[in-house]
This record gives C-alpha cells, sequence and structure tokens, in this order.
C-alpha cells in the first residue's frame, strides 16, 4: 500500500525524542552534526517529510545501531554523545516509524504519495 501525506508526519514520540536530543546537546555540548541537528529541527516541528529524508534515517541507524553499546547510552544524567545523536533523528520511535514507512514505498520512489 502507498503511504498516505499523513503517514509522513513524525509521530509525537519521534518529534519528542528530537527536542530531547537537542536539549541534551545544549546542556552537555555534544552529540550530533549540524545534519542531526537541522534533522532534530525537523522532526520536532511535526511536518511532512520526504521520501528520501525517511531513506536517509533508515540508513542512518543502520550505521549506529553499533552507538547503543556504548557506556551512558539512555543515561539522561550523563549522556554519551552516540545518545544524544539517536535522539536527535528520532530515537527508537523513530528508527521504527522510517523502516515501517520506507517498507511502504513503492519500488518506483518517483511516484509521489497520495
Amino acid at each position: 500500500m502507498t503511504p498516505s501525506l499523513q503517514d509522513y508526519i513524525p509521530l509525537k514520540k519521534v518529534a519528542q525524542n528530537a527536542r530531547k536530543g537537542l536539549e541534551l546537546r545544549g546542556q552537555f555540548n555534544r552529540g550530533g552534526t549540524h545534519i542531526g541537528v537541522a534533522r532534530a529541527q525537523e522532526l520536532s516541528a511535526r511536518g511532512y517529510i520526504e521520501p528520501e529524508t525517511i531513506k536517509r534515517m533508515v540508513s542512518y541507524f543502520a550505521r549506529h545501531e553499533v552507538d547503543k553499546k556504548v557506556q551512558n547510552f539512555g543515561n539522561d544524567d550523563n549522556p554519551s554523545a552516540g545518545y544524544i545523536a539517536w535522539l536527535l533523528w528520532g530515537g527508537h520511535e523513530g528508527k521504527a516509524w522510517a523502516e515501517q514507512l520506507k517498507k511502504s514505498f513503492p519500488e518506483k520512489q518517483g511516484k509521489q504519495p497520495s
């Protein structure tokens, strides 16, 4: 089934994770890149997320799965840089949302959602 436009709006929890990542980054002055910060701002605004961005999110999470094995991943009092970056991209819920949405993409991604 082809995703609807509404499916491209980040879930509330994804937006909350992104905001939390921005807050932790500001507090601890680490985690993420300028691209991760831009992604967090985009996700937390809960606007339409382009299919190409969804693909980038899936790729990010695949590359950074290893970050979850680092000390202080998930520790809000002294978070690892990887944990902050993970949150900037939407956290666990962002990963699940992006992966699920990508599975529903038409084979020829040139098609726009209806």
